[in-house]
């Protein structure tokens, strides 16, 4: 099974941010960040979602389980809906790539448990300000 770790982090007026994967598990030791430019905190961490389903599904694993800090993410990703219409292309697009795996789990957890997505996602966006 492939642990994926993803986060966001944003900063300023306007708000930028990057985000953070991290992966391991089945011998995959993954650290990827990206600057993704003005998106607010909420926004980006759906992104975080995406592109660790993307990379996840690069490995081609049968099992993965999601990490993230983001109640809002896990909630949505869990019930397959959220509210706010911004958010939702995102969303879809995750719920799109997590139905490609045999399981696929999510889980929120703890700032203290997400320290790795977190310092990629910190490390880009201070690289970039």
């Amino acid at each position: 099974m492939l642990e994926v770790f993803v986060d966001a982090a944003s900063a300023g007026t306007p708000q930028v941010s990057a985000v953070g994967v991290f992966i391991r598990g089945e011998g995959h030791v993954i650290h990827w960040s990206e600057y993704v430019g003005e998106m607010d905190n909420h926004t980006a961490e759906f992104t975080a979602l995406v592109k660790g389903l993307e990379l996840a599904k690069e490995l081609a694993p049968h099992m993965i389980s999601i990490k993230s800090d983001s109640q809002v993410t896990v909630d949505a990703f869990e019930r397959r809906f959220i509210k706010n219409p911004k958010f939702k292309p995102l969303l879809e697009r995750a719920l799109e790539i997590g139905d490609q795996f045999e399981y696929c789990f999510i889980k929120w957890i703890p700032d203290s448990q997400n320290r790795a997505a977190d310092a990629l996602a910190r490390t880009e966006l201070r690289a970039h300000k």
